[in-house]
């Protein structure tokens, strides 16, 4: 089994390579977009365009549209495609672009003025594959449609494969933060996605960080890694109805299924990785075994790591859950004929560790369903607040680091006293000691 953890570790290194071999042609060309621009300029950086799709439109593979800094105000003028069910602002379909701030500087674009009548919105629809985008703000995208089950979406990813998603905060609106419905090799990296809310009761249980919900087996190798995701009316990451595995790293998930205000409003599920909705209905076969490792739940209004009704069990290796207002990990699982609930079976779970859940584990069968070895809630050890160095939620919203990763916080880092130091199993990871501490955070081990 350890082998075959490493070989997919490999994979998605591999993945993740291939997603950043963007191939150039003779002669790139370098554009640009500024918000004082216009799209009868020349698209250098004296006299640049005014919008994206301009850029895209006279951009080659291989090419960089650089983004001046400053706020993008976008219109109902600024829709560029129209179907049955959305309106999309930005319709990106030429391969092996490279979209990315220039310098230092901070793009945001404003989509508080596109709104449409009864229609979805997307603020980025991607279709290309081996494009980047970098480095910038996307705020306000709305929702119309009223007391109805609907979304928006900030960036919504249909076909697309091989893109990289990269220092990107999408906050502060209506819609799903990063969608993807089709696609492979896609790397989500150093992403924020915050403070989004629905409309009313019709949208808010449908707003999450990140939802990844490939439609075909083949949609494989898309990843998630140091992102972060609060204050969504819904789940923070959602795998829900997912084809293909998805793996998901490193990343932190705190404060959902609350608006700002902390009033309850959606699921709020810190990770819900999988499920087909327990009704009777058709799944993939086979099923997808998703990968969730090295990342954090707090506070979620229910569960901090949820299986959400899988067919059959995910991996879980090394997270860390504190003080979700449900079950801090909740294993449920369905039969196969995917309506009758069950304890969960056939999950892989090493070195996880919780503390503060009004529940800890909940709907877990059998150790001779599932390999749970080396966790804290299967080792003779206690966890209590001793074992933290700081249980300081605040420090979950410090600003990143200059590179884009997650911030060097002390938060749910163990005490070198702790029993949990070197307690877990070697999964394939780096780690100090004589063995993994458990959790998200490796220690320096046994003073």
């Amino acid at each position: 089994m350890w082998g075959k953890l490493r070989a997919m570790r490999m994979l998605r290194l591999l993945a993740a390579l291939v997603v950043l071999s963007t191939p150039f042609h003779v002669g790139a060309h370098d554009w640009f977009v500024a918000p004082e621009g216009s799209d009868q300029a020349a698209g250098t950086i004296t006299s640049p365009f005014a919008t994206l799709m301009k850029a895209q439109d006279k951009a080659s593979s291989g090419d960089i549209v650089y983004m001046r800094g400053g706020i993008y105000h976008l219109g109902l003028a600024d829709i560029s495609t129209v179907d049955e069910t959305y309106a999309v602002v930005n319709d990106l379909k030429k391969d092996h672009i490279s979209y990315v701030a220039y310098g230092a500087e901070v793009p945001i674009f404003d989509f508080s003025a596109v709104r449409p009548v009864e229609k979805r919105v997307t603020a980025f629809l991607i279709r290309c594959d081996g494009c980047v985008f970098r480095g910038f703000q996307a705020v306000h995208v709305q929702i119309t449609i009223a007391h109805r089950h609907t979304q928006s979406e900030v960036f919504r990813v249909q076909g697309g494969s091989g893109n990289v998603f990269d220092r990107l905060s999408l906050h502060d609106g209506m819609g799903i933060g990063w969608y993807l419905v089709s696609g492979s090799n896609n790397l989500v990296r150093n992403v924020d996605a915050y403070n989004n809310s629905g409309l009313d009761e019709g949208s808010n249980g449908n707003i999450d960080g990140f939802g990844a919900h490939p439609r075909s087996y083949l949609d494989q190798g898309n990843i998630i890694e140091g992102s972060r995701a609060w204050f969504n009316t819904d789940d923070g990451f959602d795998l829900i109805n997912a084809h293909a595995p998805v793996t998901i790293r490193r990343c932190w998930s705190f404060y959902n299924g609350y608006d700002a205000h902390f009033t309850p409003l959606g699921d709020g599920n810190g990770f819900k990785a999988g499920g087909y909705g327990a009704n009777g209905g058709l799944y993939p076969h086979p099923v997808p075994r998703h990968v969730v490792m090295f990342s954090v739940a707090v506070g979620n209004r229910v569960n901090g790591f949820y299986a959400n009704h899988h067919v059959g069990g995910q991996i879980w290796l090394n997270n860390t859950a504190i003080g979700n207002r449900g079950a801090n990990f909740n294993m449920l699982s369905v039969l196969a004929d995917n309506r009758t609930n069950v304890p969960g079976y056939g999950h892989i779970m090493k070195n996880n560790l919780g503390y503060g859940g009004r529940v800890e584990v909940s709907s877990l069968g059998s150790d001779e369903e599932n390999d749970v070895s080396f966790n804290y809630f299967t080792l003779p050890i206690t966890i209590d607040r001793d074992d933290f160095i700081s249980l300081d939620p605040s420090e979950l919203t410090a600003p990143r680091q200059t590179n884009g990763e997650l911030p060097d916080i002390r938060f749910a880092h163990l005490t070198r006293g702790s029993a949990a130091v070197d307690a877990g199993r070697d999964v394939g990871e780096p780690f100090r000691g004589k063995a993994p501490d458990l959790g998200a955070f490796e220690s320096h081990g046994p003073s």
